[in-house]
């Protein structure tokens, strides 16, 4: 039972990092598709998916990053997450735009890197 609680946040933090590539190719494709192409923008800017890809990425971000932060007691993995996490908040915030495809796609690159960087420090601390 001791190796199933790290195997899940390896787990959760790797689908922390293909949410964070979703989230990624959504914003590209909406962009694409909508401002390009001037189709899909009913669905792909609905803002309710912005509102729930952020709920996850909160939830999945606070059980792995969080908790890895607080076993292995290095918080660069957190302090890197956190500040993606409120970049996509702000994107959130800001509505649809530049400002919001910005915010959005540095947010998840940091987001994702916080995952990666937290399954390596996990790694070297088993």
């Amino acid at each position: 039972m001791s190796d199933a609680l790290p195997t899940l946040r390896a787990r959760l933090d790797r689908f922390g990092v293909i949410l964070s590539g979703l989230c990624l190719i959504h914003c590209v494709a909406g962009v694409f598709l909508v401002g390009v192409l001037g189709i899909g923008g009913g669905v792909l800017l609905d803002p309710d998916w912005h509102r729930w890809g952020l709920a996850f990425a909160l939830v999945i971000g606070a059980l792995t990053i969080g908790l890895g932060a607080l076993r292995h007691g290095r918080f660069l993995p957190l302090m890197v997450g956190s500040t993606g996490l409120a970049l996509m908040g702000g994107a959130v915030a800001v509505g649809h735009g530049t400002e919001e495809v910005v915010l959005t796609v540095i947010g998840v690159v940091l987001v994702a890197a916080a995952h990666v960087i937290n399954i390596r420090t996990n790694a070297c601390h088993s």
